[in-house]
């Protein structure tokens, strides 16, 4: 009787642990720490654009500028840009622009990281001859990549087309909308995480 009962028992405890063995267990456990996602960079940049003014004569401009670029998570994030375009214009001619937008991360490859963006803002030009300055609003569509040199420092080169609807608005003139676009090479630094 005894071998029975140790046999039930071996038994009943054999079909138990299969039992559990199937059921997860779960369990709470306070983090010992926390990461936030969210990283700010700010840099300064190098710009040289086709300022599309005079029309159809392909001046370029060139200047720096700065930025920030604050990444919400590991996907998304907004940038924010101020652009100075003082040299190389026709007749002394300048643009400058103030953008601001989201700012989407994709197939991310170690230290090389690409993006794409749509900034909106204002930008400014400062017409030749003393014709005057205006401010138009501006859209600006962009895409480019950074690379990691060190936790903290990154290198990033972009293409970004501006486009500034119903500019320049001359009286009895064409239209023909004023499109910067060219290429910006920056240097940022990581301010936190």
């Amino acid at each position: 009787m005894d071998w029975l009962r140790r046999t039930c028992c071996l038994a009943t405890m054999t079909v138990l642990s299969a039992v559990l063995l199937h059921v997860p267990l779960m369990a709470q456990v306070a983090p010992s720490a926390y990461r936030t996602p969210h990283v700010l960079w700010i840099g300064a940049e190098y710009s040289n654009v086709n300022a599309s003014f005079p029309y159809q004569s392909n001046q370029r401009l060139s200047g720096g500028g700065a930025f920030a670029d604050f990444k919400w998570n590991g996907r998304f994030g907004l940038e924010g840009d101020a652009r100075f375009l003082h040299f190389g214009g026709f007749e002394d001619s300048t643009e400058s622009s103030y953008l601001a937008g989201p700012k989407a991360y994709f197939l991310r490859k170690g230290k090389f990281e690409p993006y794409g963006k749509f900034l909106v803002g204002v930008g400014k030009i400062h017409y030749p001859f003393e014709i005057g300055n205006a401010s138009y609003f501006a859209l600006a569509p962009g895409a480019g990549a950074g690379y990691r040199l060190s936790r903290r420092w990154m290198l990033r080169a972009e293409y970004e087309y501006q486009m500034w609807p119903k500019s320049p608005g001359y009286a009895n003139e064409p239209k023909h909308e004023l499109t910067p676009n060219g290429f910006l090479v920056g240097v940022a630094y990581r301010v936190f995480r």
